[in-house]
């Protein structure tokens, strides 16, 4: 005898089970082909993201090896597309070659999350956003150069640079989490989000933010060695916050507010279930004294480049931890609350 089909044998019309299974079956396709394109933004996006890090290091070696003005004219070099072989003409040209790979590469972003509907609709506004700020990183670049290396300039460069790295690497997440979902959170379905902790990480990564900006302000400025000494200024602890000296008292005052922020986000994730944000949070803690060693040395070597250079890569490099601290523990599963029923009597 033949079994009947296990739908119909609940009652169910054969009409209505093939109309469930194309359902079925489409529902399957549209996410398979939107995990792709997901999969291909976030590759791009990471792209991206890398590019500009590498972008921001290389101009902090641009401001302490005094290459700014090393080409005079702008978008060429010297008149040429490939200048001569000089030590300051070559990494201001390598700065400028490698702000036109990231362009590229940003616009290629953009062409893919504008091709798909999906994609578009989650991803639009960021890559919108990330193609404004590269519109007045262009700009600010062409102004520090026929601007003369105003200090204003070069730390308004500094901190575009920075909003677009950061929005570049959200960028990359949300494309990542959408391409393999729930990646990274088994068994964690049953835990609660800490509630201080997303505020916290979202203050922290605000600082960051404005310590390296900061620290950019004090580099053009060359208020590095304003103060000559640490932990105090010419031998005062607290000297009067005028001039360079006090400039570079206020990017030290942020930094120990750094370190107290980031061993607050320590000792915050200590009983939260998710390894990941522990993890992330120490080695957070880690590059913070890390920035505060190369900050001191900085000082006392006279910013030699090379330390410069550490030093802004240590700083963005947290920045992309504390990014992606606060994204992972903003869209952590958060557990559906529980219905109490009354005993039966």
């Amino acid at each position: 005898m033949k079994r009947p089909p296990a739908r119909e044998s609940r009652g169910l019309p054969a009409s209505s089970v093939l109309e469930r299974s194309a359902t079925a079956a489409f529902s399957e396709e549209v996410p398979l082909t939107s995990t792709r394109a997901y999969a291909v933004a976030a590759r791009l996006g990471l792209a991206t993201a890398l590019a500009m890090y590498g972008l921001i290091v290389l101009g902090s070696v641009v401001r302490t090896t005094g290459s700014g003005l090393a080409c005079p004219d702008w978008p060429l070099c010297e008149g040429r597309n490939i200048p001569r072989f000089e030590l300051h003409v070559m990494v201001e040209w390598l700065h400028r070659t490698l702000a036109l790979l990231v362009s590229l590469l940003l616009a290629s972003t953009s062409a893919w999350v504008g091709f798909h509907r999906t994609v578009r609709s989650r991803l639009g506004g960021l890559v919108a956003l990330a193609l404004i700020l590269l519109a007045a990183q262009v700009l600010l670049g062409a102004l520090t150069v026929w601007k003369l290396l105003s200090p204003s300039m070069v730390s308004s460069h500094l901190a575009v640079g920075l909003l677009l790295f950061a929005t570049m690497l959200t960028v990359t997440l949300i494309a990542e989490s959408h391409a393999a979902p729930d990646t990274g959170y088994e068994g964690l379905e049953a835990q609660r989000r800490p509630t201080m902790l997303m505020p916290l990480f979202g203050a922290v990564t605000a600082l960051v933010y404005l310590q390296s900006v900061l620290g950019g302000m004090v580099s053009a400025s060359h208020a590095g060695l304003a103060c000559p000494d640490w932990p105090t200024c010419f031998g005062r602890w607290f000297p009067r916050l005028e001039g360079l000296a006090g400039l570079q008292m206020l990017h030290r005052y942020g930094a120990y507010a750094l370190v107290g922020g980031v061993f607050a986000s320590v000792i915050a994730t200590r009983m939260v279930p998710d390894g990941a944000v522990r993890a992330g949070a120490r080695l957070a803690f880690a590059l913070t004294l890390s920035q505060v060693i190369l900050g001191v040395s900085n000082v006392l070597l006279g910013t030699p480049p090379w330390v410069s250079a550490l030093h802004i890569a240590t700083a963005a490099a947290l920045l992309a931890t504390m990014v992606t601290l606060t994204y992972r523990v903003a869209t952590a599963p958060v557990p559906a609350p529980r219905l109490i029923t009354a005993p039966a009597s």
